[in-house]
């Protein structure tokens, strides 16, 4: 076991582990470290901590010190220069007619290196644009491409459930999202209700999965048939997954009647833990674009 702080450098980004040395280091806690990009300014988000040595990368690198007011007020004007840098670069990439989007611009505490981040259909060349800006800067220049999901990550917003996105209030990493994941939840597969800001599934569908897959297979499939607590055997017409009730057309009497059951009063073959949901060749083509990745996603992080 080895003792480390977890540390993050913007609202809900990747947690990352630092060595506390001998400071007293509490949670909200801001510090100074060093990192791959350079010397950067941290928000503790745990108290010290035992972690096994396999979860911690190698090497684990201290703290350099507890921030002070004056590293605050540091980190307080690259906040004000980035958005200086961001109109800078804006206009540089207007003047070089590249079909590029900025998203942000972000300066290491330490002011050795500026990161400008950006989005784009295709491979872009951006080479003259670097050395431009190089020559305003007088620094360190990285563009890096990211996807939809992160773009939408940086600038946040206000999703179809009124409340902020999870992304970038609190998710640090996206979660795979399938198809599946909304047909299991008996949800519309209309793309306009069940795909988030970013035009990619909503991360939520995640949220509930195991829940609903666990519901669902204490519940016989629509079609199935099952045998009443009453003696009668009918088919299955919807199910309600929440309240695990079954609605079932039944015959009474030479004739059809639709009744509802909890799932506890029914008999019937149980589904297999991971059950197949079939989704339909025309579904899948309307979601396709949903569910490609990101091919050009680059962490924001790294």
């Amino acid at each position: 076991m080895i003792k480390v702080i977890g540390v993050r450098f913007r609202t809900a980004g990747k947690i990352y582990y630092f060595a506390p040395e001998d400071y007293d280091i509490k949670k909200g806690d801001n510090v100074i470290v060093e990192t791959a990009r350079g010397v950067e300014f941290g928000t503790v988000v745990s108290d010290i901590m035992d972690v096994e040595d396999s979860k911690v990368v190698q090497p684990l690198k201290p703290v350099l010190r507890v921030a002070t007011d004056e590293d605050r007020e540091i980190e307080e004007k690259n906040r004000k220069k980035e958005k200086d840098a961001y109109k800078i670069c804006f206009e540089k990439i207007q003047k070089h007619g590249l079909d590029m989007k900025l998203i942000d611009a972000e300066y290491t505490f330490d002011n050795n290196k500026v990161l400008f981040y950006f989005t784009a259909d295709g491979r872009i060349d951006f080479r003259e644009l670097v050395k431009d800006l190089a020559a305003v800067f007088k620094t360190r220049i990285e563009l890096r491409q990211i996807g939809v999901r992160d773009e939408t990550k940086i600038l946040g917003g206000i999703g179809i459930c009124g409340r902020e996105l999870c992304c970038h209030s609190y998710l640090s990493e996206f979660a795979p999202v399938s198809i599946k994941m909304a047909k299991e939840q008996n949800l519309s597969l209309n793309p306009t209700k069940i795909s988030g800001t970013c035009g990619r599934l909503m991360c939520c569908l995640k949220n509930e999965e195991e829940t609903y897959e666990e519901l669902n297979r204490k519940l016989p499939n629509v079609g199935d048939t099952v045998t009443t607590s009453d003696g009668l055997k009918g088919e299955v017409s919807s199910v309600n997954v929440l309240r695990q009730l079954v609605k079932v057309l039944v015959e009474v009497e030479d004739e059809k009647e639709l009744r509802e059951y909890k799932v506890k009063e029914l008999k019937f073959k149980p589904r297999h833990k991971k059950a197949k949901i079939d989704v339909s060749d025309k579904e899948l083509k309307e979601l396709e674009m949903l569910e490609k990745k990101d091919g050009k996603t680059a962490s924001l992080d790294d």
